[in-house]
């Protein structure tokens, strides 16, 4: 049935395209007999549109890969810059979550760690949809900030950085062996909704796997029991994707601070001071429009970035 359902979806792209590529050459075959400028400007709109579409289906042909199709797991943890660093560590949360919203994925919130000052220091949800990691895994790395610091008297510049880890979500009947040895569980109270019981009930369950200090947390159910479950499957999927990346076979290979990603090479500069510009440094791709980028306008890197891996 899922199956039926991707194909029929495709079907119904392909015939869009089809109606806008007809609807096109009527547009221009009244422009021209009856000389209307308005006809010749709606064929341009059907045509910009086309293109558009046509090139969101070749981009995702591009999505081959094991996990591609999987839901996926944002993970962003704020870096060296202090109170900035938590401050973008929430802006870039907020720029995934506008992203995934005009995708019309489905976000769950499962950790959120404030800081009372400003900012947060982690955060991670679960994004929802077809092809949520294929696209979201080129966002993996460094992100770097530099702007006039809101919070220095000053009015300096500063620059900070937040990292942001992507994994596929894996299938709930993916099972990975875990020697319960390795794991050190924390539980403490709830600092999000989820009725009566938060603050008052150690309902939050932290996971750290201790051969590679990685930790997960899950706050967002309601009891102790879905939220170390759910945590669980979080882990099997970092452990999963960090033993691909790594090449190895098996999980009780991986030894290793693999906590977050490492602050010395940013994926991507957003610059909001002396000038305006977004620039990924892997692709050169540029936007100077900023505050567009911010609200969630990611698909010209994301595309970028998958257009370049497939070329390598």
């Amino acid at each position: 049935m899922t199956d039926k359902r991707r194909m029929e979806k495709q079907l119904g792209e392909l015939e869009e395209l089809e109606t806008l590529l007809s609807d096109a050459r009527e547009y221009v075959q009244m422009a021209d007999e009856e000389g209307d400028d308005e006809l010749a400007d709606e064929a341009a709109a059907c045509m910009e549109s086309f293109r558009e579409k046509a090139e969101a289906m070749r981009i995702r042909t591009l999505l081959t890969d094991e996990y591609d199709r999987n839901n996926a797991i944002i993970s962003i943890h704020s870096g060296a810059g202090g109170l900035d660093a938590q401050d973008w560590a929430e802006m870039l949360l907020r720029m995934y979550t506008r992203w995934c919203e005009a995708k019309g994925y489905k976000l769950s919130l499962i950790d959120l760690q404030r800081d009372p000052e400003a900012g947060i220091k982690a955060a991670e949800l679960v994004v929802e949809g077809e092809f949520a990691y294929g696209y979201l895994k080129t966002e993996r790395g460094v992100h770097r900030l530099v702007r006039i610091s809101p919070f220095n008297a000053n009015a300096k510049r500063q620059t900070s950085f937040a990292s942001v880890d992507i994994t596929p979500e894996l299938p709930e009947d993916i099972k990975v062996e875990i020697d319960p040895e390795d794991l050190r569980i924390d539980t403490y109270r709830s600092s999000g909704a989820g009725g009566q019981h938060v603050n008052k009930t150690d309902s939050a369950v932290r996971i750290t796997h201790l051969p590679t200090n990685i930790v997960v947390s899950c706050q967002n159910e309601r009891s102790q029991i879905q939220n170390k479950e759910f945590a669980m499957r979080v882990l099997y999927s970092k452990l999963l994707a960090l033993a691909k990346q790594e090449h190895k076979e098996r999980i009780d290979e991986l030894k290793g601070n693999f906590g977050q990603i490492s602050w010395g090479n940013q994926i991507r500069s957003y610059v909001l001071q002396p000038y305006t510009l977004v620039k990924d440094h892997r692709t050169n791709e540029e936007i100077s429009n900023v505050q567009a980028v911010l609200d969630g306008e990611l698909d010209p890197f994301i595309n970028a970035s998958l257009n370049a891996q497939r070329k390598a």
